[in-house]
């Protein structure tokens, strides 16, 4: 394990959080002095508003937030957002400014833009605008995402006042999009990018589809705002379609199949949901829109961040990593930091806990000062150091830090282990001979919900939530080991391979990895009313494949009814320690609804299908020793 050169280090800096939390109280003085003013982001920063001119002629609603002290330069610190840069107006200001709250003091010159064909940006606005290739790079009024951020650093070097000639560029989710196409043939200005939770595959891993499978609760709602035409300039949010019920589960099992939603609710009026709907293979309107796939040869300093319990864009986070590490050259430097949180946590929140699962202490403060603002000040300002470890990971589990100078851990040992009748699981291959299985009928017209909770809106908590309610349905399986006589960590991508058969032509295949608390687990006083953890299933991770898409992305192939098949996934990294006296368990099921739209169970363009195609299928999972079905772990000794 690599050093961190910094004051201290990251598993001590956990327990310091700890003590800090529980500092003394100190009485009050007799006469208190009167409180003193929060300063503002009014009393700090002048705002300024520009237009910057794109190479052909769009001009981009830019803010510009700069020092009020000009007694020194300062680096420039870009979003670029299709989220809004506001509030509107000479005289608004935002309350922060900044990735985080240490950055306020710090001081840079932050620079937030509407990207083209949002909000007051002019230009036609393209989800996941596909780089330019070809013939297209040698037209000089061409555009893509990388270029728009190219002349606007031109300009802001060229224009603004006391800046030093370096530029940075961080975002969030679909900022944080941004922010990676912009490291892309990139400005010979800009010296370090910090895409966080990015956008980067939207049929594969991210946000709308994993595996090919559609995560409707997401795409639809989401669309139905942020997808609406903008027919004018404007400062305005549109909004999206009202349910009408509090309980999205039945809102979607009402509505149908997928084809209802335009028809009922959307009424043809958002372009991008219907191109979702005629794409429904990997084709090159997806292929295009893979960032990924152009991180190549990247010269600034990067450093990707990613939640482990991110809904939105885990994926995202971990595969841009890999992509500049495997496609740009080995002078670049490349870090990754995964923290224990929630889609973008690290600057919304402390970071102690998500739901019921707690981390031990107070992770985004300590990542906001420690690591982000180390990062920029080194690149940008030539403060500090910039020689942070390749990889900056939270061990759920163990709650602590790790370093490591790859990821994942070169010295992880890849092992299976393996389902077994009876619900058991066991790192010893089964030696059962025959048809050894287990089997649920899945029925599309009742489907496994995604959470206990009664709701309208996909909440955050999901992601660790307790899955009893879950493993209770006939039709989710259960393998689970005894509990462990030693720790067990495993980290790195999880790999799952399924031996199954189904009476339809196809399905969807849910591999859930859970940690199973001991029965005698106490559960604190301030969760009273919430679920005990005594015997909690706490969710580590999981992932779907849409069974169709089992060989090919591009060419979809039916199931033969009754074959055994295998189907593989891999469940995205973890670094999680499994307890002495813990489970490990894992769950297998077909549907997850309405988090996952519902699979026919019958091979068709799911997008056009009618009530006749969802029927209900008969699902085996395979234990024997031809057909051994087994999750895979990089286990560290």
């Amino acid at each position: 394990m690599q050093t961190f050169r910094c004051r201290t280090t990251l598993s001590i800096l956990v327990l310091a959080g700890a003590a800090l939390l529980a500092a003394p109280t100190v009485a009050p003085a007799q006469s208190a002095a009167p409180a003193k003013a929060e300063v503002t982001v009014r009393d700090l920063y002048a705002k300024t508003v520009y237009r910057i001119p794109m190479r052909d002629g769009a001009k981009l609603y830019t803010v510009v937030y700069s020092p009020r002290d000009t007694s020194t330069t300062y680096p420039i610190l870009l979003n670029r957002t299709p989220y809004s840069v506001g509030p509107y107006g000479d005289d608004e200001y935002r309350e922060r400014v900044g990735p985080s709250r240490p950055f306020e003091a710090e001081k840079y010159i932050f620079v937030y833009q509407d990207v083209r064909g949002r909000f007051m940006s002019e230009g036609d606005y393209v989800n996941v605008r596909p780089q330019l290739t070809g013939a297209a790079t040698k037209d000089p009024k061409a555009i893509d995402e990388s270029t728009d951020t190219y002349d606007t650093i031109d300009f802001l070097v060229k224009n603004v006042p006391n800046n030093n000639g370096r530029a940075g560029i961080y975002g969030i989710s679909y900022p944080g999009f941004y922010a990676a196409a912009g490291a892309i043939n990139a400005h010979p200005a800009l010296k370090a990018a910090s895409p966080q939770a990015p956008v980067s595959q939207w049929f594969i891993g991210d946000d709308m589809h994993h595996n090919g499978a559609l995560f409707l609760m997401d795409g639809f709602r989401f669309f139905s705002s942020f997808g609406r035409p903008r027919p004018k300039l404007t400062t305005e949010w549109t909004r999206g379609v009202e349910y009408g019920t509090p309980d999205a589960y039945e809102f979607y099992l009402r509505a149908g199949p997928i084809r209802n939603l335009d028809e009922r609710y959307l009424k043809g009026e958002i372009s991008f949901w219907n191109e979702m709907m005629e794409h429904g293979t990997y084709d090159d309107f997806w292929k295009s829109r893979a960032v990924a796939t152009h991180l190549r040869n990247i010269k600034p300093a990067v450093m990707t961040v990613g939640g482990w319990f991110d809904a939105e864009n885990l994926y995202g986070a971990l595969h841009v990593y890999e992509a500049i590490e495997r496609q740009s050259p080995k002078e670049t430097r490349n870090t990754i930091v995964m923290g224990p949180w929630f889609h973008g946590g690290w600057a919304r929140g402390s970071g102690e806990r998500l739901g019921q699962m707690r981390f031990g202490a107070e992770t985004s403060p300590w990542y906001n000062s420690e690591v982000e603002l180390r990062f920029f000040n080194a690149h940008l300002k030539d403060k500090g150091t910039a020689d942070l470890p390749e990889a900056i990971v939270f061990n759920t589990g163990a709650n602590v830090w790790r370093e490591f100078p790859a990821w994942p851990p070169s010295n992880a040992t890849r092992k299976p282990i393996y389902a077994g009748e009876g619900g058991t699981l066991s790192w010893t291959k089964p030696a059962a001979t025959g048809e050894s299985f287990s089997e649920y009928v899945s029925d599309p017209w009742h489907p496994v919900p995604h959470t206990m909770r009664t709701t309208d809106q996909r909440s955050r908590e999901y992601m660790t939530e307790d899955q009893r309610f879950a493993s209770r349905r006939p039709d989710v399986l259960v393998f689970q080991t005894e509990p462990l006589a030693n720790d067990v960590t495993v980290s790195g991508p999880i790999a799952a391979r399924i031996f199954a058969s189904t009476t339809g032509t196809d399905a969807d295949f849910i591999v859930k990895v859970i940690d199973v608390l001991p029965d005698d687990t106490p559960t604190p006083k301030e969760d009273a009313g919430l679920e005990p953890l005594g015997g909690a299933q706490q969710m580590i991770r999981f992932e779907v494949m849409r069974g169709k898409f089992r060989n090919s992305y591009e060419k979809p192939e039916p199931f033969v009814p009754g074959q055994v098949t295998p189907v593989n996934l891999t469940l995205q990294d973890v670094l999680h320690t499994f307890k002495k006296g813990h489970r490990i368990m894992i769950q297998i099921q077909s549907s997850m609804f309405p988090l996952i739209d519902r699979n026919p169970q019958t091979f068709c363009d799911i997008y056009k299908a009618s009530e006749s195609d969802f029927r209900k299928a008969t699902i085996r999972i395979f234990h024997s020793a031809a057909y051994p079905t087994s999750v895979t772990f990089g286990v560290l000794e």
